[in-house]
């Protein structure tokens, strides 16, 4: 008797495929690809042609299970991908070599590492990665990229000769077994510990009060409120609003089993927000803006009070996002992150891979400069 062969297809919406189908595949421990999280980008017209990623989610199956997906889109631009190839860019068109269309693999505008290969077994695995090849063929995609993938997919997929393998960082906290927030802070030299202290004691100073609210509590008022401080902050960063207003009108309904907001009132008004997402034991920093007068709560709603949660709950991993060296002396580690690439042109292909030997000295050395400022004692330098 034969095992039965894969058969894989892509699907032009999240909406096609069964939600617990899905997530039977994804990370129990991932916010971001659960069904619920990318429906509610593509409902909402988050994603889509306003923003230039276009679903194609390559699905594979046995008979008529679904054993293996990834999320999958089509794009014209490399905004919101936190993975930066301008430069890649850049040069392609100084050659007179056309970079766009292009394949990436990620979860739209969240830098959060996680599961891109959605497979029950490696077999499953490596026919998505073949599968790739034929989505970029029929879609005329020049590229294929792999964004914030897990490290053991970063290693199986540089096995293969045609991807390669990069490596960039951000700042993670992971839990070694804190009983406390104070258990926590004892590993910090004295000056530190004094800072971060100085930090939470924000609130107070400003006469504000700061609640956890989970996803199941969180009404429309509270979501708008965000919705005013998301639009605020990218305002100040002159940045594109990725997120649309029916995101947050629908994400009371759609997100209640894992949005989680660290909030801010003054007098009962709100003044400051920072949105996380949780699943299983890990906990995702994502969106924070606050009015004015209140920049000063960043720390704390960003920071000290996600993982002193973490502490209580015996959460083992934190997530605030991409960039930030400010986030080392709060205690967040310098932590590698993992994407894979091909370039269908093989001069640019040769290129980008000589430049990634030389970036890749320079991340190692960026990642032990970082650790040399972490706040902690000699005797305890990281966070496990």
């Amino acid at each position: 008797m034969t095992a039965e062969s894969i058969t894989l297809r892509v699907a032009e919406s999240i909406n096609e495929i069964d939600p617990h189908d899905w997530n039977r595949l994804t990370d129990p421990n991932d916010p971001f690809t659960d069904h619920a999280f990318l429906a509610l980008l593509e409902e909402s017209g988050s994603v889509g042609p306003r923003t230039g990623w276009i679903p194609v989610h390559l699905l594979a199956h046995r008979g008529t299970q679904l054993v293996g997906a990834m999320p999958l889109y089509l794009k014209d631009n490399s905004y919101g991908e936190y993975i930066f190839d301008w430069g890649w860019a850049q040069a392609a068109q100084r050659a007179g070599i056309p970079y766009y269309p292009k394949l990436v693999s990620a979860v739209p505008f969240t830098p959060a590492t996680g599961r891109r290969l959605l497979a029950l077994d490696s077999d499953v695995e490596q026919t998505l990665l073949d599968g790739l090849h034929g989505v970029a063929k029929a879609t005329r995609a020049l590229s294929i990229h792999i964004l914030f993938c897990s490290e053991p997919e970063s290693t199986a997929g540089k096995a293969r000769p045609e991807l390669i393998g990069r490596t960039t960082h951000q700042f993670h906290w992971n839990n070694t077994g804190y009983t406390s927030f104070d258990d926590w802070l004892s590993t910090f030299r004295s000056r530190r510990r004094k800072e971060v202290r100085r930090e939470r004691a924000a609130p107070a100073k400003l006469g504000v009060e700061v609640e956890v609210i989970r996803g199941r509590d969180l009404t429309e008022q509270h979501w708008q409120s965000m919705r005013g401080f998301y639009e605020r902050t990218i305002q100040k960063k002159h940045a594109q609003a990725y997120l649309t207003e029916e995101f947050f009108s629908l994400a009371p309904h759609r997100l209640s089993h894992s949005a989680l907001l660290f909030f801010a009132t003054h007098d009962g008004e709100p003044v400051a927000g920072s949105l996380c997402f949780q699943r299983g034991n890990h906990l995702m920093g994502r969106y924070w803006g606050c009015l004015p007068a209140y920049e000063s709560l960043h720390f704390e709603l960003c920071y000290h009070a996600p993982i002193e949660l973490c502490i209580r709950h015996q959460w083992s991993h934190f997530e605030a996002g991409a960039q930030g060296l400010h986030k080392v002396q709060r205690g967040l580690a310098p932590a590698r992150t993992h994407s894979l690439h091909h370039l269908r042109h093989p001069g640019l292909h040769e290129a980008v891979r000589d430049a990634l030997a030389h970036e890749d000295a320079q991340v190692e050395a960026e990642l032990k400069w970082c650790e040399t400022k972490l706040p902690f004692h000699r005797t305890d330098r990281t966070t496990g």
